[in-house]
């Protein structure tokens, strides 16, 4: 969870300023425009209560910080716990702004969500470096209907199976999600699912579990998300994991294009859309209502300037056409 605590000083400042700018009605004037308050960073305050997707949260802890240093006067709380826990906090009104890794549900829009893309991003499936077949596999790749009869129908059990050697037995460690996350769900519809629930595997709970998880089982597989399996300041891939090739063409090898060993050639995959959808997919944001005040400036600073610091952290910015369409629902 972060914090920002504003000091009794600044508390006394804006409340001096909010009385300057009351109208002859009594009330204090509204922010309005993706820069609103800019102009004077004591135009801004109050908290803004955030939670939902671990996809989503280290880039929402930097567009907080950045947020602040604009605007010293609002403070933040931001908490993960996956795209589930955001929806439920976003529907109960526990949380201002609902972290949604995934589509939003047309139950959930009846009971008043409302939701904006701020940002794409991308499932991947990762196995250990020590995998006793990972040659085989960086070479041949694997198509999305062995995917399928490994996390959906079960058929597939042993990496042998995968690899087409009868003589490898080595059972196939299946590892998907325990918490309500957008990457299972992402993740299920490429392998052939309608929903989380369809994967098969042992249950871990979180992203950095996940990761954790395979890097330490030599027979395991998993996914992540492209921001947790590369290293962002390095470029590489996270030290004791490899994403094994989709075999997108289905040719039975795994083409260069189809190969991610380095960042940016999964952030330019995912980008120009080489890399399929699902399991690529939006990040979104959703509010109980259409959102307004401090929530509408901050969603709309996400969408413009806030868009500058996506790549650095590995997610892909908005087009400009899908800037526009998200800043023309807010409005």
């Amino acid at each position: 969870m972060r914090k920002l605590t504003l000091p009794l000083f600044s508390i006394l400042a804006v409340v001096s300023l909010m009385l300057s700018a009351c109208g002859s009605n009594g009330q204090p004037a509204s922010p309005s425009g993706p820069e609103a308050g800019s102009s004077n960073p004591d135009e801004l305050s109050g908290t803004i209560s955030i939670s939902g997707a671990f996809a989503l949260y280290p880039m929402m802890t930097v567009w907080a910080e950045e947020f602040t240093k604009l605007h010293p006067n609002v403070q933040f709380d931001v908490q993960g716990g996956g795209a589930g826990k955001g929806m439920t906090d976003t529907i109960a009104g526990a949380v201002d702004i609902g972290m949604i890794s995934r589509s939003i549900k047309p139950e959930e829009e009846a009971q008043d969500i409302f939701w904006v893309s701020v940002t794409k991003d991308a499932v991947f499936p990762i196995i250990s470096a020590e995998n006793p077949v990972a040659d085989q596999i960086m070479a041949k790749g694997i198509s999305q209907e062995v995917f399928s009869k490994i996390y959906v129908t079960g058929e597939i059990t042993t990496w042998g199976e995968v690899v087409g050697d009868p003589a490898v037995t080595d059972k196939i460690n299946v590892f998907t999600r325990s918490d309500a996350a957008g990457a299972a769900e992402q993740w299920a519809k490429y392998a052939g699912g309608k929903a989380q629930e369809d994967l098969l595997g042992i249950g871990v709970n979180g992203e950095p579990s996940m990761v954790d998880t395979v890097i330490k089982d030599p027979l395991g597989i998993g996914y992540g998300n492209l921001n947790s399996i590369f290293d962002l300041s390095g470029g590489g891939l996270v030290p004791g994991i490899i994403i094994p090739p989709l075999d997108i063409n289905g040719n039975g090898q795994a083409d260069p294009e189809e190969i991610y060993k380095m960042k940016e050639d999964a952030f330019g995959a995912v980008a120009d859309g080489t890399y399929p959808s699902p399991p690529a997919r939006f990040e979104n944001l959703a509010t109980k209502g259409k959102p307004t005040g401090i929530v509408l400036a901050f969603i709309q600073w996400i969408l413009t300037d806030g868009q500058q610091y996506l790549e650095a952290a590995g997610y892909v910015p908005l087009t400009p056409e899908q800037q526009a369409e998200s800043l023309a629902k807010l409005k």
